[in-house]
């Protein structure tokens, strides 16, 4: 008996890991090959390619394809239609895999609706990519990310409430749930 629910409209290709409590919708194709945590939500329409792994607890809203290369860390949000790339140059008469490049998202990291994360960057721990923002370059932790190419933008508590460091102590308190944050250079971390 297996310990997570996938509907019947969708594809469950074996091997692959699901963990206990995941759910998987409708029309979703989970590949072979890929690990997938526990109490994750796959929304429809989504394709999870081989070797991909998603962590626990991750968000992945509709019309999402995860290909091969991605790592997704637990908490990981990823807003409905973003798009993931693994091949820097791609064309349909070459056949590339062997040159696919590894993206990761790190812990509690947000992704908005419609971004583009190309392929070979980091998206740092509690980062937030927002919507339709195409990312070209690996992004620090806690930082806010927009536009095209994404720039940054603010900063970002775990709460997912915008930090204010406008003060000269370096230093930010989130107005939402009172965790302190350091500013270091150009990284911010949890105090």
């Amino acid at each position: 008996m297996k310990d997570y629910f996938a509907h019947e409209s969708s594809y469950v290709d074996e091997p692959c890991e699901i963990g206990e409590g995941t759910k998987i919708w409708h029309f979703s194709h989970i590949m072979a090959g890929c690990r997938i945590g526990r109490n994750c939500n796959i929304g429809q329409n989504v394709v999870i390619s081989p070797d991909v792994v998603i962590g626990d607890n991750v968000k992945i809203q509709n019309n999402v394809s995860v290909y091969t290369g991605v790592v997704c860390e637990d908490d990981v949000f990823i807003g409905p239609s973003a798009v993931f790339t693994n091949v820097i140059n791609p064309r349909s008469h070459i056949n590339r895999k062997n040159e696919f490049r590894k993206t990761i998202i790190r812990k509690g990291a947000s992704i908005g609706a419609n971004a583009t994360i190309v392929c070979g960057h980091e998206i740092g721990m509690y980062a937030f990519i927002g919507a339709g923002a195409v990312v070209t370059r690996n992004v620090p932790d806690f930082a806010l990310v927009v536009g095209n190419p994404a720039r940054h933008a603010g900063w970002m508590c775990r709460c997912g409430s915008r930090l204010d460091f406008s003060n000269d102590k370096n230093t930010a308190v989130c107005r939402e749930c009172g965790s302190e944050y350091i500013m270091e250079g150009s990284r911010v971390r949890l105090k």
